[in-house]
């Protein structure tokens, strides 16, 4: 079987963020990413605190020092957290970061008896997840054509909801498809590496940008590209970068997040928290990714939808495999998930329309489902072998394949845009203003099902999306 992919992965973000020492967590699992020696604490006074408390518990404490606990110098940002280094992150080599659960437990005491969350680590948010989508893209023919099918009637300005899409920006050559002749946004930097291969992750804004269009053909789309090279941010920088979308975008009727992480509690991320809040007092609708640890525990933000006070301004969207009945091997799921869409094997806009551009693939296909399901997932299918999962003894090369425009991409990045674009088609269609409104009626109307672990949930299948033909018995 292939390597693990979410240490591929975590290797692939280090070297994404080569200045910031990164660790997995909790205590070594491959749940989630977060920068090793550092808590993200709210500003002000319980900076302060947390300094004083971390530094008096490592000091009472053999083997903890505290010599290098100390607060990030002070600096302006909206969403009120700032960092507090507690031990020298470039020493040790071992992935794991056991000060920072040390210094997590000083504080939990105070946590305890304020009934007040003060501290946590520093997670690194990134693009739909296990650290990465569903699968790797795979080249489609154009004459095969999108799935979803682009919906009748085409742009209408009169009529288009504006979407603002959180991701790492539009291939280069984007509008070289007609459907996506009104999306706007930010442009890759850089597609492709030294000898002209395109770069990971390069080509997943302007796929959910094609989504979206073929989804809901009168919506306003702006993509932008928040998200670095690996599609990864330090929570401490993505509440601001969030609010700086909205600072120059204005509040849309929908914003589309294909990313996230798993913190291992309940109660959100810290780094968000304001954020979260103001978007509360707004009209817009946050449709975000369920993500894909093929998990019950909660992912954020996608989890807030079932938070007290979020519920009507948050829609998290798990993925359907590609017959539309079940959900995906992949897909994270539990109560906190509150619908799913099509997102396995789902067929849209990518690079490479005016030039063919060659990609190598990181990780090897696994000899069976990665999560232990029987069917032919995305996991096994089709075989490829990968840059990252080749352990230098096989002298086996990955394969490079070309892409000339779509591509067929899984994940629960994708099954995301395929929901709000039904709630933007629905928009669209009865002239209503107000996305959190018109997202209540698309499910109090007559809400089709599907099967999720034993569990029937609601299910938004776009009209146009074509489901794969039923395995033969």
């Amino acid at each position: 079987m292939a390597a693990q992919r979410f240490r591929e992965q975590f290797h692939q973000i280090q070297r994404s963020m080569p200045d910031v020492p990164l660790a997995l967590g909790p205590d070594d699992a491959p749940e989630f990413v977060f920068e090793k020696g550092v808590l993200l604490v709210r500003d002000g006074d319980d900076a302060a605190f947390v300094e004083d408390a971390v530094r008096a518990h490592f000091t009472a404490t053999d083997g903890l020092d505290p010599e290098p606990v100390r607060r990030a110098a002070p600096q302006t940002n909206r969403s009120g957290v700032t960092r507090v280094q507690v031990a020298d992150p470039g020493r040790g080599s071992h992935p794991a970061d056991p000060v920072v659960g040390h210094a997590l437990r000083a504080v939990r005491q105070a946590e305890d008896r304020t009934g007040r969350r003060l501290v946590s680590r520093n997670h690194v948010v990134s693009i739909a997840v296990n650290s990465c989508p569903g699968d790797e893209p795979v080249p489609a023919e154009r004459a095969a054509g999108l799935n979803p099918a682009p919906g009748r009637g085409g742009y209408d300005p009169e009529r288009a909801v504006g979407v603002l899409v959180i991701d790492n920006g539009l291939s280069h050559d984007h509008r070289a498809h007609p459907l996506l002749a009104h999306t706007q946004g930010d442009l890759h930097p850089q597609e492709t590496d030294d000898s002209g291969v395109l770069r990971q992750y390069m080509g997943h804004g302007t796929f959910i940008a094609g989504l979206l269009a073929a989804v809901a053909p009168s919506t306003d789309i702006t993509v932008l590209g928040t998200l670095n090279d690996a599609g990864a941010i330090l929570e401490s920088e993505f509440g601001d970068k969030l609010f700086d979308a909205v600072d120059r975008h204005g509040w849309p009727a929908i914003l589309s997040l294909s990313a996230g992480t798993s913190n291992g509690r309940t109660d959100g991320l810290l780094g968000l928290d304001a954020f979260m809040r103001e978007l509360r007092q707004q009209r817009t609708l946050l449709v975000a990714a369920a993500g894909n640890n093929s998990s019950a525990s909660p992912f954020w933000p996608a989890a807030y939808a079932t938070v007290p006070g979020f519920e009507d301004a948050v829609l998290s969207v798990g993925a359907l495999r590609d017959d539309g009945e079940f959900g995906a091997c992949f897909t994270n799921h539990g109560p906190w998930v509150r619908a799913y869409a099509p997102g396995e094997r789902l067929t849209s806009t990518f690079t490479g329309f005016t030039t063919p551009v060659p990609y190598v693939y990181h990780h090897s296909t696994y000899d069976a489902c990665r999560y232990g399901f029987t069917y032919a997932c995305t996991c096994t299918t089709p075989g490829h072998s990968g840059l990252l999962s080749d352990d230098g003894d096989t002298g086996a090369k990955p394969d490079q394949v070309m892409f000339e425009g779509l591509a067929h991409w899984s994940g629960t990045s994708f099954a995301t845009p395929v929901a709000a674009g039904l709630v933007a088609a629905h928009m669209s269609a009865h002239r209503e203003t107000d996305a959190r409104a018109a997202l209540a009626k698309l499910l109090a109307a007559d809400v089709e099902f599907a099967e999720v672990r034993g569990a029937h949930v609601p299910a938004l299948r776009p009209p146009t999306w074509r489901p794969a033909a039923a395995p033969a018995s």
